[in-house]
């Protein structure tokens, strides 16, 4: 150990090599919070150089390498728990490249999401990928879980903005993928392995991301809805007439939490049981006639008990936060959360099948639904009764889970649908992927990665 740390050292410097309990603990693990890190040291590297050296150093070793990005991750992806290199790229979040006729930005991976958002903006551009934890998380760990967020309905996947990757592989190679082009017939378009691939495969250095024009005046709707049949019709007549930038939709249960919490007050007096959040572009006084109009359709056909629309920046910023609060709300309690998606059109069914186990099974559990209704994304989070005890909780949701995933699999969908398969995930694979295309998965990993060293026991064992 004392060898590899000195080799560490000399490739990095000394300052940027921790062994300390400290940088152990906090560089570690992710938001999981249910593993016990354990890494050997952190590392900082600097450039692709770097990287590939350590890379290099941990295969003459045979020594594990556990990327690190901002550590939001809630699938444990990014735990290091024996004696790994954690590899931080916190350290690697310059600007590269700004090529402003292609609308291409090149970034090294530890740019924090919010600061590409920022530098697009100041560019006179806009980065449309954007989520609760956008002020922390970096663009390499978003590529390495295709995140998403609530944009999704507009524009699409962290994948829809790659255009070119840098990536030092399991083996130690640096490839340049792509190059920033945006048509490239060229054989495989190998940058789309490393998107979602959580770190198995290689370690994400640089990346070319498109930029999009800047929206104009957004405006924010929050109606409140009278039961989740009315969610679909009411995206339906919008959709129709408007270019929807966000859909969102949460329940009385998680916004109550966000209302207990004291930052913002509900929307309106009218009590409902579900409420969706439309986000919409209006440039044109045209088109915010037809958003009330739509407005008024809905209402008068029962879809919708009432609504509020924003009149100023602040009123916008306060609206969204009903629903970007959400997770923090739910901090201060003990739940076990899940992030499924299915085809939008299941979505209804989906949930009243869970609501019926739950309300056959668990009637004690409250659940708070909330999620990406316009890309079929749901987050189902089940809160523990005060009264139970944490570890009893926990062995329940054990049986839960599979029961939820059963649901799932009967729909089509995915065990998980932007926060990757990591470690938590791991067990419930098969709801998801075919034994056939796991196989194929350890072949893709076997080429990039011959020695296994690349985050090892994330999404699937090897065999």
């Amino acid at each position: 150990m004392q060898s590899v740390i000195e080799q560490l050292v000399a490739i990095v410097g000394e300052h940027r090599v921790k062994i300390d309990v400290d940088s152990q603990q906090v560089f570690g693990k992710d938001q999981t919070r249910v593993f016990t890190p354990n890494p050997m040291a952190v590392v900082f590297p600097d450039n692709t150089e770097e990287v590939q050296k350590i890379v290099q150093l941990a295969n003459q070793q045979r020594i594990a390498i556990v990327p690190s990005g901002g550590r939001t991750g809630l699938s444990g992806g990014a735990v290091a728990m024996k004696g790994e290199i954690v590899l931080s790229l916190e350290k690697m979040n310059r600007v590269l490249d700004y090529l402003p006729e292609d609308r291409v930005i090149q970034v090294q991976a530890g740019m924090v999401t919010e600061q590409l958002q920022t530098i697009a903006e100041e560019k006179g551009g806009f980065y449309p990928v954007d989520f609760g934890s956008s002020g922390s998380s970096q663009i390499g760990g978003n590529i390495a879980t295709n995140a998403g967020g609530i944009k999704v309905i507009r524009y699409g996947m962290t994948r829809n903005w790659v255009l070119g990757l840098t990536v030092v592989t399991g083996s130690g190679e640096v490839l340049h993928i792509n190059n920033g082009m945006m048509k490239n017939a060229t054989g495989y378009a190998l940058q789309h392995l490393f998107i979602g691939s959580e770190g198995t495969l290689g370690v994400i250095t640089e990346a070319h991301m498109k930029l999009e024009r800047q929206p104009q005046n957004l405006q924010v709707l929050v109606l409140g809805v009278p039961n989740f049949e009315a969610v679909m019709p009411v995206m339906r007549e919008f959709r129709a007439q408007i270019d929807l930038t966000a859909f969102e939709f949460f329940d009385a249960n998680a916004m109550q939490k966000v209302v207990d919490c004291g930052h913002v007050s509900a929307p309106f007096t009218t009590q409902a049981p579900f409420y969706v959040l439309i986000e919409f572009e209006s440039p044109h006084e045209e088109t915010l006639n037809q958003a009330m109009q739509v407005f008024e359709a809905c209402m008068e056909k029962g879809w919708v008990l009432d609504g509020v629309l924003s009149q100023s920046l602040e009123q916008l910023k306060n609206l969204w936060r009903l629903r970007e609060d959400i997770t923090e709300s739910l901090s201060g309690y003990t739940t076990n959360k899940n992030d499924i998606s299915v085809l939008i059109g299941h979505v209804p069914a989906f949930i009243n099948d869970i609501e019926q186990f739950f309300a056959q099974h668990y009637a004690a559990f409250e659940t708070c639904w909330f999620g990406h209704i316009g890309d079929g994304n749901l987050h189902l989070n089940v809160v523990k009764p005060q009264d139970m005890p944490i570890p009893e909780f926990y062995e329940l949701c054990k049986s839960i889970n599979p029961k939820i995933f059963e649901l799932v699999a009967k729909y089509g969908g995915s065990i998980s649908a932007e926060h990757g398969v990591g470690l938590t995930k791991k067990p419930y694979l098969a709801y998801s992927r075919s034994p056939v295309e796991v196989d194929y998965m350890r072949g893709i990993k076997q080429l990039f990665d011959p020695h296994g060293i690349m985050n090892p026991g994330k999404i699937f064992d090897i065999a």
